[in-house]
């Protein structure tokens, strides 16, 4: 009647054997040798470790994601007033293309510090070539050239840096250089594309002060796109930078879709027991859109190892375990390392040697077994 209880307890999954295991009694069932009953032994089959050829192949879930190093987040160079828009989103916009006017005053004043500099710049010139000719003529002393040519060279350095905030501003060369010969301040300066590519973000409208820390476009060359997926902690050492692997995508039925893996994270995520892989992928056509979600294929070559079905593993605290044969009818719970489940096949990587034979099927029976004589 005893042992029908505990059978019936061991079943459920809520008996005492299951509260109170713990790793220290995880650790000592390996030296405990179990004895199989006749009616019990014949339910057991047992063969023997062998070593087979397996290809390992991860099933990763994952999303499209945008190439980070083909995006372009474009804002103003200064502070001013929108007073045209030219782009929209979904637009292609070619490198160095108008998106939008700004007026701005900031502009506007630093051209004319500019053009001040520079004609306080022609003055000194002029008057330093005056004080060499009165130096030949010796009128003047050559401390007096020596003062004038200090004020030139101060000037021409203010010149600099009024031109060096221009550039900063957004102007570019030839535009100074039109600032130079024409003396016309023009507030207007415009916003352009720094990338090729698909205008998929628009912050902006006409009459809308801007700054320069606001993103007003953001612009996404979308011929590569990246793949990001998660990798099980256990299954991460499997991923490796620079291999090919293959993406399916359920908005993209039949399509087989290939692409290189470019990054596998040095840390795990502690939320998820994750590690973060990326791969990109050639999207030529712009069929593959950021955010569908997709599942990270990667193939591992087939290679020889020791394999024991997965049926054979029992889990006792935090370790794998398998029952080795010793007699006809007597077993050694002896822990094993293994890698992941394939299909009903575990690798084996440690703790087992070929030709051993092990329980293949029957094994939590057996283990009921070895709880039983142990509560008995």
């Amino acid at each position: 009647m005893k042992k029908t209880i505990l059978l019936a307890w061991l079943a459920l999954g809520i008996g005492p054997a299951f509260g109170q295991q713990n790793s220290q009694e995880a650790e000592t069932t390996a030296e405990i040798a179990v004895t199989a009953p006749p009616s019990l032994l014949e339910r057991l089959k047992i063969e023997p470790v062998t070593s087979m050829e397996i290809g390992e192949t991860l099933h990763l879930p994952g999303r499209i994601t945008l190439n980070e190093h083909r995006v372009a987040r474009v804002g103003p160079s200064v502070t001013g007033r929108v007073t045209h828009v030219a782009a929209f989103i979904g637009q292609n916009v070619r490198q160095g293309e108008r998106l939008a006017s700004i007026n701005s005053t900031e502009l506007s004043t630093a051209q004319a510090a500019y053009l001040k500099a520079r004609t306080q710049m022609n003055l000194h010139r002029l008057a330093v070539e005056r004080a060499r000719r009165l130096l030949e003529a010796d009128v003047i002393s050559r401390a007096e050239l020596t003062e004038r040519e200090s004020q030139l060279a101060e000037i021409e350095v203010e010149v600099r840096a009024s031109k060096d905030q221009l550039v900063v501003m957004g102007m570019s060369e030839n535009a100074i250089q039109r600032l130079s010969n024409s003396g016309q301040i023009n507030s207007v300066i415009p916003v352009t594309a720094t990338l090729s590519g698909t205008v998929i973000e628009r912050k902006i409208s006409i009459g809308q002060i801007v700054e320069p820390a606001d993103d007003l476009f953001t612009i996404a060359d979308l011929s590569e796109v990246w793949v990001v997926a998660e990798a099980p902690e256990q299954q991460a050492f499997l991923v490796e930078i620079g291999g090919q692997a293959e993406v399916q995508i359920p908005a993209l039925p039949g399509q087989k879709i290939t692409g290189r893996v470019i990054y596998v994270a040095d840390t795990v995520n502690p939320s998820t027991r994750t590690v973060t892989v990326r791969m990109e992928v050639e999207n030529p056509e712009r069929k593959i859109k950021p955010e569908m979600l997709a599942t990270m294929v990667i193939h591992r070559p087939r290679v020889s190892s020791l394999n024991i079905p997965a049926k054979a593993v029992v889990r006792a605290g935090d370790h794998d375990y398998v029952f080795v044969q010793i007699a006809e009818d007597q077993f050694v719970m002896t822990p094993v390392s293994l890698g992941p489940d394939l299909g009903g096949i575990r690798r084996v990587i440690g703790g087992l040697t070929e030709g051993q034979r092990i329980v293949v099927d029957g094994a939590f029976h057996l283990n009921n077994e070895r709880i039983l004589k142990e509560l008995e």
